[in-house]
């Protein structure tokens, strides 16, 4: 290959690595996507960049086979799937937008599949799991009324870690007695509340809160954020998880369980009880109404499991 080809290779990688950095800020402003997407999405692509370096590929254009490499290499690295996949789905969103710009003549990611996932059902709790976790915080202490809030509105919103970590004094409403969450995009959704989160978040509110805040000596740190730590300072999704994490292990359950769990069990808890598919789709803010009829899967092998219990010829 001649001098003036190797040349034009490493100007396009190198033209490539400007275009993430503009791709990354089209899609926080104008999409609006969410933190951990941006950070996932740029560490993908430039593994991805480092490896047409690697292997002398030019990016801004590259086929379908010489991808097809790129994703047998994750392969043979012991990546799973779904993160394979993750890879893929980074490198679509960006030659579209390349695409778009007119910075491409082809798209090469455009005709690769995606690889197939096992179908997997979400990991639900059951009810004396999830009573067993709230008599964690039965103490009187301000770490208990705290988390007590915390895991109350978690089940009765099925909301993210990371929605109840962004959430304000100001977003919940007693008198309609309701939540406002924002999620994915930004996107603003309300739900319903029942008595008890309320009367759970209505207590740390007016105790707990005030004497975690007053440990704080520059006010502003925390701001009007709902979740505050023992120190005072506003509580990250990281800070939440832990807080989960460790009454999960002070109730003697599964310790591989998330606050997602809890959001998987207000799905199906809904689904049970009656609700349809639109209104948990809304609930849990969904996208596409494909991503909640896992639930509905659920749901069925939970009747399933308990008719061959309960039935006399089961």
């Amino acid at each position: 290959m001649s001098s003036t080809h190797v040349q034009a290779r490493s100007t396009s990688q190198q033209q490539f690595r400007d275009y993430i950095d503009k791709f990354i800020a089209f899609d926080d402003a104008i999409r609006k996507l969410s933190s951990n997407t941006l950070r996932g999405y740029t560490t993908d692509l430039y593994s991805f960049v480092d490896w047409c370096e690697r292997e002398g590929v030019d990016p801004l254009g590259v086929s379908h086979r010489e991808v097809r490499s790129y994703l047998l290499e994750l392969t043979r690295a012991g990546y799973s799937e779904r993160t394979i996949n993750r890879h893929l789905s980074a490198l679509r969103s960006m030659y579209k937008w390349l695409a778009r710009e007119s910075a491409i003549q082809t798209n090469g990611v455009s005709a690769v599949t995606s690889p197939k996932i096992p179908k997997t059902l979400p990991h639900v709790m059951s009810h004396a799991e999830v009573i067993a976790l709230f008599k964690t915080c039965h103490g009187s202490d301000m770490e208990s009324i705290r988390d007590k809030a915390f895991l109350e509105l978690l089940y009765a919103s099925g909301a993210r870690i990371s929605e109840i970590a962004h959430l304000t004094v100001g977003d919940i409403d007693f008198t309609q007695r309701q939540l406002t969450l924002f999620g994915k995009g930004s996107k603003q959704r309300i739900v319903p509340l029942y008595s008890r989160a309320l009367e759970a978040t209505k207590l740390y509110l007016e105790i707990a809160r005030p004497q975690l805040v007053s440990k704080v000596r520059n006010l502003k740190e925390t701001s009007d954020k709902l979740f505050v730590s023992v120190r005072g300072n506003a509580m990250s999704a990281a800070a939440l998880r832990k807080a989960f994490e460790k009454r999960i292990i002070q109730a003697g359950l599964d310790p591989s369980l998330t606050p997602h769990a809890m959001r998987h069990t207000f799905a199906t808890v809904m689904l049970d009880g009656g609700a349809d598919l639109r209104s948990v789709q809304e609930l849990l803010g969904h996208e596409s109404l494909s991503t909640t009829q896992i639930y509905t899967h659920l749901s069925v092998s939970r009747l399933k499991e308990a008719t061959k219990q309960a039935h006399p010829r089961g």
